[in-house]
Formats: C-alpha cells, structure tokens, sequence
C-alpha cells in the first residue's frame, strides 16, 4: 500500500531516488473532473453491477485517479466503453447537481461517506477508493464559503461545456479549481488573474487545434503522464503522443517549472525518435544540469551523488554521439567519462565505459576483440551479467566475419542463454534470438533461420507490460521480421511480404529509430523482384534511395543494373572500388558477391577463363568462413565457366556437390537457375544436337532433362521470370522435337514465340546467361 499511499497524498515523490518538490502550484484535489471520478465511485459502491463490467471499472479507476483532467464527454465514453448503464447514472448525478442548487452539490459530499462506511462495501478505507475518497473530503471540507461556492460554479461550466461552447464571459472559468493557496485561506483573486493570463498564453501557442494548451498540472499528475509516456517509448511507441504533441506538452510544462528535470529527459528521448542531434543534446545536458543543482542525491549520499550524475552524465553524451556516428566526439567525451571514473574508483561506471569504447571501435570498423574480450571478463568479475552477455554477444558477432564455426558461435550463444533466463533478461534474449536468426541465414540455413525468427516472435516478455502494450518494438523484432520478408520473398511468396511489411510499417513509423530496417529491406525486395522480372528500368529508379540508406548495398545494386545494360566498363570500375573498401572493413559476404559479380563481367566478354581464379577466390573465401549459400552460388558460377570453356563431365561433377544445398535452403530463382543449367549440363554430356533426332542412348537422358526443365520452370513461372521462362521454353522445344514428341514441340515453341513477343527484346546467348 505504501506506493497507492504516495500517489495519494500530497508528499513528495521519490523517483530514482532524487526528490521532486512540488512546484507545479494546483493540487487538483477539488475539481470538477475530481468530482465525475467521485461520483463514478459512488455509483460503483451503491448500485449493482455485473461482475465483468466491474472488473473493467475496476481497471479504470487508477488510471483516472492519476491521469490529467479529461473533458466530460472524454470521461463519459471512458466509462461507457466499460458500463454503459453505470456512465448513465454518473451523467444523471452530475445533472442533478449542475441543475440544481449549491446545497445538491453539498447533499452529495454530505452522503458520500454512507456507501463507503456500509458492512458489506468492498471499498475499505485504506484501499485506493477508500483514500482517494478521504481525501476529497478532507479537501471539500477544508474549503470556504466562497471557495465552495466558486467550485461549483466551475462544476457547472464543466457539465456545460460538453454540450455547448462557452461564451466569451465564461473563459477561465475551468481555472476555478481550488488550490493549494484556497487551501491556505489566501488571496485567490491575483492567483485566478495569473491563471486567466497564463492560459491566454497558451492558447495563442496552441498549434493544434484538436489539442488545447492545459494549465499547470499537479506533481501527481505530471510525475504519472511523464512515467507513462517514458514506459510506451520504450515498450510501444506507436501508444506514446506523436512527436510533435508529445514536444508542445513537455514545453508547456517546463514552462511552468523550468527545473523539472524528467521533463527534460522526456524531451530527450522525444528527440531522438525524430533524430533530433542539437535539441537532444540540449535536453540531456539540462536534465543532468537539473539533477545537480537540486544538490537532492547530495544530501544523502554527499559529494558522491554529485559526482555520480556528472559521471553517468558524460557517459550519456558519448552514447547520443555515438547514436549520431560523430565518433570524434563521442571518443573525446568517453575518454572524460573514464578519467571521471577511475578518479572517484567506481568500477560499474567504468565498465560501461568500456563497453561504449569497443561499441564505438567496431561501429569505426576496427577490431575490437581485444577490449571486447576484456570487457567481460571484468563484467563477470564485478557481478555484471547485463553487460557481460553484451560483450559475449559482440564477440559471436564479431567471429561470424572471422570464419567461425557455427557450433562454436552457438554454444557460446547457448551459455549466455542460460545466463539470461536465470536473470530475466528478456532484451538479451531477444537480442540472442534475433542474431541466432542472423548467423543461420548468413550460413545458408534458410530453415533453421525461420524457425528462430519464428520462436522470438511468439516469445511472451519476461518485461511487466502495462497500459495494454505489446513490447514487440525493439530492434531485435523489426531485425527478425524483416528477415522473414526476405525469406517469404526468396520463395515468391509476395502477398505474405506484403502483409510483413505492413505490419513492420504500423509497429515501426517513419520517424522511428529502427525504420531503416523496413525501409532497406523494401526496397531490397523491390530491386530483387523487378530484376529477376526484367523490369530493369524500375530497377534502376530503386538504386538512389538504396544508396541513402546503406551506400554499399546502393553501389552493388548499380552494378547489377549496369551489367543487364551492358554498361560493363562503369560497372568494372565500381566493383574495383567495392572490392578495396569490402577487404579494408573485412566485409567477407560483400567480398564474394564483388568477386562473382566480377567474374560474370569477364563472362560478358567471353573470358571465361579468366574469370576462374576470381571464382576459385569466392569458393575458397566462403568454404573458410563456412558461408553455405555463397559457396554454393561460387560453384553455380564455377559450373557454368566449365560448362562454356567445354567440359561438361566436369561441370556436372561440380554441379552435384552444390545443387543439393541449392534445393534444400535456395531461394525459388536458384532453384530454378541450378536445375537449368543441370539440363544444358546432361544435354552437353549426352552429345545432344539441336536438330537430330533422338537415339536410343540419349532417349532417357532427353527425358531426365525435360523433366529438369519442366521442375525449373515452375519455379520461374511463380516468379514470373520471363526471361529464364523463355530459355527454358526454347530448350524444351529442341528436346521434344529430338525425341519425335510433335505436339509437345508446337506447345513450347509457341511459349516461346509468345514471350518472344512480349518481351521485345533479342534473347541473349545461352553463352552470356547462367
């Protein structure tokens, strides 16, 4: 009860252990909207109700205690979404008093105790009704005549105002609300005059029409919208105030205290949802500004509260630059943190100094190792274990581009699994879930990736999530579904892409901080589609705003549209220059797919033989760094060189080791290109000729084959890749046409023709293509 106790009576609250003092002047004890909440307990207590719809109220009557004052028709479709009937005898109550006479009004505080003090009443006088009803007639009565009389004038144009506007003589009336000054039995007629003015202030500052400027609010009420606002950015910021609304009520209330010090913080988070660098700063530097000066942590603790907060202080601001990727100043202030901290031996603080300076090294690109490794073992050694899985979690990061195996990366993700579920660390084990489902599609393993993107999106939160929030608006979620999108369109499964997206979309708004994952991955998706679909004009719109979000992805994406353009010169020169930046940030996946797309260059001008070293290079990097997916790509590429330079035993023999992987974990369009070139392969072995009938010996090859040539364009109708649909159309045509089958011939040759058409563009040599 001791936290309900605090949220009731006028002492200061304790937050973070720093005490607040009440500044706000109002205590909003004695107002109308106090009075629709009392009276929804009266009726409560006195009348029957079901006991669903009791249960509903019952939820609602902490948050409307707490929360700032709502408008009658606010507060009555509150009410009424819970208990209809129970909102109904709230307004007729209201009616009767607001009707009626001041002595209704004082009727209804005079019979208010009955209900509350009667045998069988579930409203006990230490419970949260019980003391919010206490003190509002320890409030009403300590009111005078003329304080009573000007409270239910305000009563009155409360009720009023639901149903019609108020006329010019009635503004301000709402600033009636008794005070802690009335309370005192002082001067009220300043105190009204002030607030008469203030809210002119605010009105001709109100840039929302649908959100009018409130006056002051109480410490309660300020400390409750501040608490809830800071809970929903971080669990569900779609449920928070937009940030522009959000930005004017913190400005209205640090205009009536500037010092309030949560405010400021709250203004910080609110600015970097919009990336805001210069007033984010400002907010941080004036909350820590706040908290010293108040000297409140320095009367319990000493110099030492004050040297804590300008510590940690220093640390934030290394944080938010590191946020911002201005790494000079984020080093400078890191190296202030830790001098700070080794001064006054506080060896916490110095460990999270330490895990900010091997974050900052490896977002830098340098290794980081070293630190990182040390960095645990002083976390573990200080009883860290937040901090110390961190670390573990960045080094499985960092050997994933060190050729790593992945048993070792997984048992070490194993033990620090352990290490969270015994602490209830439920970010770390979204964190841990999320990057398992990295590291098994950075493998290869399409299969196992979706099963641990799956198993963290139905993971309930270990986290107590109020207020009706869903925590599913972390990094690791927005990481885990856009891995499902490019999985799901892998496969050509767009409609669910579509829905993934949306639903990424909704939980993760433009404004917000993980965005660009959605935003990247779209347009990946939309580039891949529209390539494989020879939509390569609409392709090439894509590369710009590729380029904003990821500059590397938008260089490798424009070198995939100028090859199909046969623009290869540029090409060339722009894969020199991802080759020399990918091996200076050892970037091992974008070093492969630079060397075969380097190698499908020399391809364009019938070197072939030129291209195997590059793709004996990409085979050798990927088997090192035990990278699945792109070793099996290297030996489609290797396949398809043997095959063009004349040895096709041999091609088939390398093709055998990579189309299994290809068929198990691939995408549709490897699939699809695999089986394919596994054709042409059998075709090249079997002696085939276009325009030779088939013979005994090459009848079951023919037939393999054709069957090979029918799965593959399957999987290229699904994708609607006319360009592989045509070649295989082609291929198929010659085959039936050596095997006698007639009328098979005519259906391929005439899909072909069609695409032909369609297509209005001249095949390119089987030569050219994989």
């Amino acid at each position: 009860m001791a936290s309900v106790h605090e949220s009731l009576y006028f002492n200061p609250m304790m937050t973070n252990g720093v005490v607040h003092v009440n500044v706000f002047g109002i205590k909003d004890w004695v107002t109308p909207y106090k009075i629709s909440v009392l009276t929804l307990l009266y009726e409560m207590t006195s009348s029957k109700i079901t006991l669903p719809e009791r249960r509903r109220l019952n939820k609602l009557i902490l948050p409307l205690q707490q929360s700032s004052d709502l408008s009658l028709g606010q507060f009555l479709k509150t009410v009424g979404e819970c208990c209809p009937e129970t909102a109904y005898s709230v307004k007729i109550r209201l009616h009767e008093m607001v009707d009626g006479e001041l002595r209704d009004m004082e009727y209804f505080f005079s019979t208010l105790p009955i209900p509350f003090t009667a045998f069988d009443s579930e409203a006990y006088k230490t419970s949260v009704v019980g003391l919010f009803t206490r003190h509002m007639l320890l409030a009403y009565n300590k009111l005078s005549f003329s304080q009573v009389y000007k409270l239910y004038k305000s009563l009155q144009h409360y009720y009023h105002s639901n149903y019609s506007k108020p006329t010019e003589g009635q503004v301000g009336l709402t600033a009636l609300a008794v005070d802690e000054s009335d309370m005192d039995h002082t001067n009220t007629e300043n105190t009204v005059r002030d607030r008469l003015d203030k809210e002119k202030d605010d009105n001709s500052l109100d840039e929302h029409e649908n959100t009018p400027s409130r006056g002051p609010l109480s410490q309660k009420q300020a400390e409750y919208f501040l608490a809830r606002q800071a809970y929903l950015l971080k669990n569900d910021e779609n449920k928070a105030l937009k940030p522009a609304l959000l930005q004017e009520e913190l400005n209205n209330m640090l205009r009536f205290n500037p010092d309030f010090a949560e405010a400021h913080y709250l203004n910080y988070l609110n600015s970097i949802r919009v990336q805001d660098i210069f007033l984010s700063a400002h907010s941080l530097l004036h909350y820590f500004d706040r908290l010293i000066l108040s000297g409140n942590e320095g009367k319990s603790n000493g110099e030492e509260g004050y040297g804590r907060n300008l510590r940690y202080a220093t640390l934030n601001l290394a944080s938010l630059h590191c946020r911002f990727g201005h790494y000079l100043q984020a080093g400078l202030v890191l190296q202030e943190a830790i001098r700070i901290a080794q001064e006054s031996n506080d060896h916490v603080c110095l460990q999270h100094c330490l895990s900010w300076l091997y974050t900052l090294e490896q977002m830098k690109g340098c290794d980081s190792t070293v630190l990182t490794e040390d960095s645990v073992k002083m976390a573990a050694h200080f009883c860290l274990p937040y901090l110390a899985s961190l670390g573990i979690q960045s080094l499985v990061q960092q050997g994933t581009t060190q050729g790593k195996t992945a048993h070792k990366l997984m048992d070490a993700l194993k033990d620090t699994d352990i290490l969270h579920w015994k602490h209830s660390l439920s970010e770390l084990i979204e964190i841990s879930l999320a990057q398992t489902t990295s590291i098994w599609r950075m493998y290869g393993k399409s299969t196992m990736a979706l099963q641990q993107a799956q198993l963290l999106l139905h993971m309930s939160s270990l986290e107590p999530v109020n207020y009706g929030v869903q925590q599913n608006n972390t990094e690791a979620f927005a990481v885990a579904l856009c891995h499902l999108a490019e999985l799901h369109a892998k496969q050509g499964l767009y409609g669910t892409v579509s829905d993934i997206l949306r639903h990424l979309k909704d939980q993760f708004p433009a404004h917000t901080q993980h965005a660009k994952l959605w935003m990247l991955c779209d347009l990946k998706i939309q580039f891949e589609r529209h390539m494989i679909e020879g939509k390569y004009n609409m392709a090439e719109k894509l590369v710009t705003s590729i380029s904003a979000l990821n500059k590397i992805e938008g260089l490798y994406r424009k070198v995939q549209v100028l090859k199909v353009l046969n623009q290869t010169t540029e090409a060339y020169t722009i894969l020199q220059r991802l080759q020399v930046h990918c091996e200076k940030t050892k970037c091992t996946e974008a070093i492969i797919r630079v060397l075969l797309s380097t190698a499908e260059l020399h391809w364009e001008s019938s070197g072939f033989s030129t291209a195997l070293p590059l793709l004996f290079q990409a085979l050798a990097l990927a088997r090192q760094h035990h990278l699945q997916s792109l070793a099996s790509e290297s030996l489609l590429h290797l396949t398809f060189t043997q095959l063009m330079l004349g040895v096709p035993e041999q091609a088939l023999l390398v093709l055998h080791e990579a189309i299994e992987p290809v068929l198990a974990h691939g995408a549709l369009v490897d699939k699809g290109r695999a089986l394919l070139l596994a054709a042409r392969c059998q075709m090249a072995v079997a002696g085939f000729r276009p325009n030779r009938q088939g013979q005994p010996a090459d009848l079951h090859v023919a037939v393999l084959t054709v069957d090979m040539l029918q799965e593959a364009a399957g999987y290229f109708t699904k994708l609607n890749s006319k360009e592989h649909l045509r070649e295989v159309y082609y291929l198929q045509a010659h085959l039936y046409h050596s095997l006698g089958q007639t009328q098979q011939r005519n259906k391929s040759a005439m899909l072909f023709r069609l695409l032909d058409q369609e297509l209005q563009s001249p095949a390119p040599p089987l030569s050219m293509r994989l």
